[in-house]
């Protein structure tokens, strides 16, 4: 199992942090179509999925798309590639429904349609979200530690939030500041 990290605020951007250590280099987490199927079910979006290897092409592109549009400084325009893969993405399936379905007892029930593909749908879903990041104007932060590199949404009152997450990141940032305080007294 990898070490999936959740801590992006975003479905599209914990996506982005499948591609680990971009600062040096990076390590990839979607390193076979089974991890994809596991990455998709850690991250809620397809209980079982049968991921060919096309998905596993198709998610790492949306993946970096994702990245380079976020990253996209204000007042600047994207690539139109990316803007057009994240769109046939998040067009290649509409949206799901929910039904009304009463069960035996004539008591109402929701349910959702079946979903013809569940990585498409998954794929659809997360591109969506990044879309709908872009619209919002999230604020996208790379974590300032020197050995990490995740990125994260930054909803911060002040928008000036520094680490991927205070319990990995932050704690060992301030523990070394500390360190080296307590080190020079």
């Amino acid at each position: 199992m990898a070490d999936w990290v959740f801590d992006g605020g975003r479905v599209s951007i914990d996506l982005v942090n499948t591609l680990r250590d971009r600062k040096t280099g990076g390590t990839e987490l979607l390193t076979s179509t089974a991890a994809v199927g596991e990455w998709l079910r850690h991250a809620g979006l397809a209980a079982r999925a049968e991921v060919a290897e096309a998905d596993l092409v198709r998610i790492r592109a949306l993946r970096e798309a994702v990245d380079r549009i976020l990253r996209t400084p204000e007042g600047s325009r994207p690539s139109t590639e990316d803007v057009g893969l994240i769109n046939k993405v998040a067009a290649a399936v509409p949206p799901v429904a929910p039904q009304l379905r009463y069960d035996r007892d004539n008591k109402p029930r929701l349910r959702s349609a079946a979903v013809a593909d569940p990585v498409k749908n998954a794929l659809a879903i997360i591109a969506v979200d990044a879309i709908e990041a872009v619209i919002a104007s999230v604020v996208l932060r790379i974590c300032a530690a020197d050995d990490c590199g995740l990125r994260f949404a930054d909803t911060s009152p002040k928008r000036n939030r520094q680490w991927c997450s205070m319990a990995r990141c932050g704690n060992r940032a301030k523990a070394r500041k500390h360190y080296a305080r307590s080190k020079g007294t």
